[in-house]
This record gives structure tokens, sequence and C-alpha cells, in this order.
């Protein structure tokens, strides 16, 4: 302990060499007060009451170490509160003094996953197929289509979105040679091209359900006494109901599945290089330190001496006692790291919830209770009455 480097009472501070890192050296304030927090811990640790084994450089590196965890701990929370607006944003422009607006564009580029599924938009491509139909056959492979044709590469599939075999509509086969008077139809609104389509009469005396129960009648009936139009895919094994009695061509629409099962975005903001991809590339850095309100340096202050009370317990712990004359005396050692480690932990603690408080959520949640009692506190004030 003889060769310790004691605390003098006064410490220099030295541009580029009294830190580990120099994160904040050029800032003058960061100077002014590395010198003035050194003498405030070793005040705290017993000085002058006691030696402190610990030189100026030390309680300057706890200083940088306490600014640059602080400053951690603000710019993870805003990207964790904010992460799903800036992710697919550039990430070379620094957002330390940038104020985040809440983005809705991330939120509908997931939605249009949804889209592509259910065919109503979305990031896939929706391709076009066609296969000739030949009289008897019943059953198609659409992978050998896509394998044949060139339509994907031979790692890849595809899925059927949408095949187009259907019977025609029953508006066109809507027929009743009875309306009017007498036989046959009166094509009143042949004008309007609605004469090939269905007695214009209906559509002038009859009611609207009328029309549409006769074309659900149509249909029921197509279904049940004839062999409806349809067809079943299992697995891209197309089946066709009922069997083609004419040489036809059949279209489709499919996807690629290696485009639907892609992490990767190809498209839109979500591609390309330097972007917010994850918490590790959101453009935040060190802190400026004379940006600082007061109480982040208070909590910086406290959190350097929670610092230099751990390396002092660090020094210390070389010896557990220290002979002299006539007796030997016992070094503080575990106090001083137990100590120091709780308060590291509350500090810690205690900012994390002060943005907690701070968020977004309870922000609004705040102002929405705000509101209802001075709504409730209003209505205990007498109103006047008018009387006109």
């Amino acid at each position: 302990m003889a060769n310790s480097q004691l605390w003098t009472g006064t410490a220099t501070f030295t541009q580029g060499t009294s830190t580990s890192f120099g994160f904040y050296d050029n800032d003058y304030q960061y100077q002014l007060d590395a010198v003035k927090v050194a003498k405030y811990c070793a005040t705290r640790l017993g000085y002058p009451s006691m030696d402190v084994e610990m030189g100026g450089d030390q309680f300057f590196t706890c200083f940088e170490s306490a600014v640059t965890t602080y400053g951690n701990e603000v710019y993870l929370y805003q990207i964790r509160n904010n992460f799903l607006s800036l992710e697919a944003n550039p990430n070379n422009v620094e957002l330390n003094n940038t104020v985040i607006k809440p983005s809705l564009g991330n939120m509908i580029r997931m939605a249009q996953d949804y889209g592509s599924e259910a065919g109503v938009g979305g990031s896939i491509t929706y391709y076009t197929g066609s296969i000739d139909m030949s009289a008897g056959v019943q059953d198609y492979d659409l992978k050998a289509w896509a394998s044949s044709s060139g339509a994907i590469s031979p790692d890849d599939s595809i899925e059927i979105k949408t095949v187009f075999y259907e019977n025609a509509p029953a508006i066109v086969r809507y027929f009743d040679p009875y309306a009017g008077t007498g036989y046959g139809s009166q094509q009143l609104l042949d004008a309007f091209g609605f004469g090939n389509k269905s007695p214009a009469i209906n559509f002038m005396l009859m009611p609207l359900n009328y029309d549409i129960g006769t074309i659900q009648a149509i249909e029921m009936n197509d279904q049940i006494r004839k062999s409806a139009f349809s067809f079943q895919i299992v697995n891209n094994n197309l089946k066709i109901f009922p069997i083609p009695t004419t040489d036809k061509r059949l279209f489709f629409e499919y996807i690629k599945t290696s485009e639907r099962d892609s992490v990767v975005a190809t498209t839109g903001p979500g591609s390309g290089d330097n972007l917010i991809t994850d918490i590790s590339n959101v453009p935040y850095a060190n802190p400026t330190y004379s940006n600082i309100n007061a109480p982040g340096r208070y909590w910086i202050f406290e959190y350097t001496l929670a610092l230099a009370a751990e390396t002092l317990g660090l020094i210390r712990g070389k010896y557990t006692s220290v002979p002299i004359p006539g007796a030997e005396t016992t070094l503080n050692q575990a106090d001083l790291l137990g100590k120091s480690r709780d308060l590291q932990v509350a500090l810690i603690e205690k900012l994390r919830t002060d943005l907690d408080e701070s968020s977004r959520k309870m922000q609004l949640e705040r102002k929405a209770a705000e509101n209802a009692a001075m709504t409730s506190t209003l209505q205990q004030i007498p109103m006047n009455i008018f009387i006109g």
C-alpha cells in the first residue's frame, strides 16, 4: 500500500490523456465538471479524514463511464420506444437531437403480407399462367407445368392463388319468357345494354330482391341438378369438374413461394444498404455533455461516485489488513464493493423508471387522467342561470 497513488486534494484534467476513450474531452463543460466530480467523489469516500488510494485519472475514467452509461440508457430507451418507426429508415443521419415522429409506414408494410395472402394488394407479385385442357382429361399437374414452362427456377415452387374456371354468370342465363304481357320478353332497355341479359321489364317493375332470388335459384340449380363448374387443388394438382368435353385453355394466377417466404425486403424503404435493421445500427452517438440538464448531471455525479467506490474497493482488496505501529487495521473493501454495486443498481432502476414515466404511452395516460380530474372539478362549480 505504501506505493499506492493517493488523492492529493486536487487533479488536473489533460485533454486526450486523462480518460480512457476521450469521448467528451473536447467539451469544455465536461472538462470543468470532471475536476469538480473528482473532488466530490474523493470527499464522499473519506478525504481528507483518511487517505483515498485513487488518482485523478481514475476518477476521470469513472466520470467518463458514468456519462456514457447515462447516454446508453437514454438512447436505448428511445430506440425501444420508437423502433417500429425507425426500422428501415436511413442510418446515416444522427438522431441524438431529433424528435422521432410516430409513423405507420412499417405497420402498413407488415399488413401488406396479409393483403398478399388475401389477393387484395401487398408486396408479392401475382403471375399469370395458362394450360391447355383436353377433352376427357380431368387432372392437371401445375407443378409440372411450372417446371416445364420455365416459370420458376429448379429449386423454387409455385402456389396457385386463383383459377379462372367457372360457368357463365347467372345473370347472363337469366331469362323469363313470361315476363311482361304475353310470350317472349320485352326488351325495353336494349339501349342501355340490358337487353341481352335479362327481360328489361324486370328491371323496371320487379323489386330488386326478386332478381337476387332468381339468380340464387339459377346458381343453386346448377350446383345440385347439374355438374356445376368447380375444381379442387391439392398440392398444386388441379382436378376439374365436370370433365371437360372440349379442348379449352384454362387461366390461373400464382405466386412464387421463394418470394413469399423471403425474409429480406426487396422493394420499398426496406431494401438497400445503409438502413436501420436492428438496434445495433440505429444512429445514436454518445451524448453531448454540455446539453445534459441538471437532473441528468446529478445522476451522472452519483453514478460516478458508485463507480469510484467500486474501484477503491477493488484497490483495497489487495490487502485485507495493513500493519500500523503496535497493531494492524482492517480495510473496508467488502463495504465499498457491496454499497457501490447496490448504488449502481438503484441508480439504473431509477433512471429506467423515469424514462418509462416519460414514455408516450404514460404521457397520454397521465393527460387523460388530468382531463378527467379537471372535468370532475368543473362539474362542482355552480353555473350561472341566464334569463333572457
